[in-house]
């Protein structure tokens, strides 16, 4: 299958760019390099620079004739968003609508969409499952509710298929600081460093981990015939700041004791994401424990 990946330089993408080769597809690469790495990406694969809110991306998709797009090139930081919400439209929903416009019109088969579980806002109860309401609480998660409603336009408007893939706090080798997992990047490159490392209030606050590998596994599994619809992609398990911090310095045979600060406005105390419809309908489940996903993590870190 010939498979377009946007954002395909960036830390989930170029990870998914290996499973398809490894898998046996063909991959057109999409990267404007604003946050990702060419040199994430094998020097094999051709990358096309090119930004997906621009006419030039439909000109390419027409060309390469894809017979699915992976869409991942996104505006991440939810900070960036609050201060410049329309840089973040222009990539998020914009970029989004001009994805769906070229695999329109090149006549591909099936979108895979990488949301967020910042789309549930506070949730009522944890895990959150799939058909929880959705309440974004900054741009970046308004933006992502938006693609996903423009997902659900094209496929009743033209017959676009499209899988939603609901991503919790993705983690792994080749992060950077920012996006919803980025504090695991900040801990390793302090711990390594032998820098001060800092926790918000009294690291209380919880988040879902799911390994980048996991992760990419749920789209190969989407583009092999997954069904429609949004499904979660985490473990249903929460973690604490302050116990990642501990598992973090293990991995790193560094100190455990961070600095604290005061909880920052606005971020959301508990998340975890419900697996189990990913398990039923795609049979996915996540394999990779915190700790040895850490440890894998740290070693990449202290290589690069």
């Amino acid at each position: 299958m010939r498979i377009l990946v946007t954002g395909a330089a960036g830390f989930i993408g170029s990870h998914l760019v290996d499973r398809l080769l490894g898998d046996g597809h063909e991959v057109v690469a999409v990267d404007t390099l604003v946050s990702g790495h060419r040199a994430n990406l094998a020097d094999s694969v051709e990358l096309h620079e090119v930004d997906v809110a621009d006419p030039a991306f439909t000109a390419l998709a027409v060309k390469t004739e894809p017979e699915a797009i992976c869409h991942l090139a996104a505006q991440v930081s939810v900070r960036v968003s609050v201060s410049d919400p329309l840089l973040d439209a222009r990539t998020n929903v914009l970029g989004t609508i001009n994805v769906l416009e070229a695999a329109r019109t090149a006549g591909s088969r099936k979108t895979v969409f990488t949301s967020s579980c910042a789309v549930y806002g506070v949730p009522d109860s944890l895990p959150v499952g799939p058909d929880a309401p959705l309440r974004p609480r900054s741009p970046y998660a308004a933006s992502k509710t938006t693609g996903e409603t423009y997902m659900q336009a094209y496929r009743d408007l033209h017959g676009l298929d499209f899988t939603t893939l609901t991503l919790a706090n993705v983690y792994g080798p080749r992060q950077t600081p920012e996006g919803e997992a980025g504090v695991i990047s900040i801990f390793t490159a302090a711990l390594l460093k032998g820098e001060p490392t800092i926790v918000f209030g009294d690291g209380s606050h919880t988040r879902d981990y799911v390994y980048v590998l996991d992760v990419v596994d749920a789209y190969a599994r989407a583009l092999a015939g997954g069904p429609s619809g949004r499904f979660n992609i985490g473990t249903g398990v929460q973690t604490s700041d302050r116990a990642l911090h501990t598992l973090v310095a293990r991995a790193a045979g560094a100190p455990d004791a961070p600095g604290s600060a005061p909880f920052r406005l606005g971020d959301l105390p508990a998340m975890a994401l419900d697996p189990a419809p990913a398990r039923e309908e795609l049979g996915w489940r996540p394999t990779t424990a915190l700790a040895d996903g850490l440890e894998a993590t740290v070693e990449w870190a202290r290589s690069h």
